[in-house]
């Protein structure tokens, strides 16, 4: 039976990836790494579990602002 890292948030939260401050929602963990997804959709990027950790619920608002002021911009 695998254990669970306690460093890895629950599929499905809001995570922030430590090394450049990106806000996603958790896919899962493949290979050791946290797959984590833009809260717009678009490609999923990984990150180690040393270096992500539970989103703040103002960091998960910001995102979310910044995503809807670029998608009001598009043609």
């Amino acid at each position: 039976m695998k254990e669970e890292d306690p460093r890895v948030p629950e599929t499905g939260t809001y995570a922030v990836d430590y090394r450049d401050g990106s806000v996603g929602r958790v896919m899962g963990c493949e290979g050791g790494l946290v797959q984590l997804r833009p809260l717009g959709g678009g490609r999923e990027w990984d990150c180690p579990p040393g270096e992500v950790g539970e989103a703040p619920t103002a960091d998960v608002l910001r995102a979310r602002v910044r995503q809807v002021n670029r998608e009001g911009r598009l043609p």
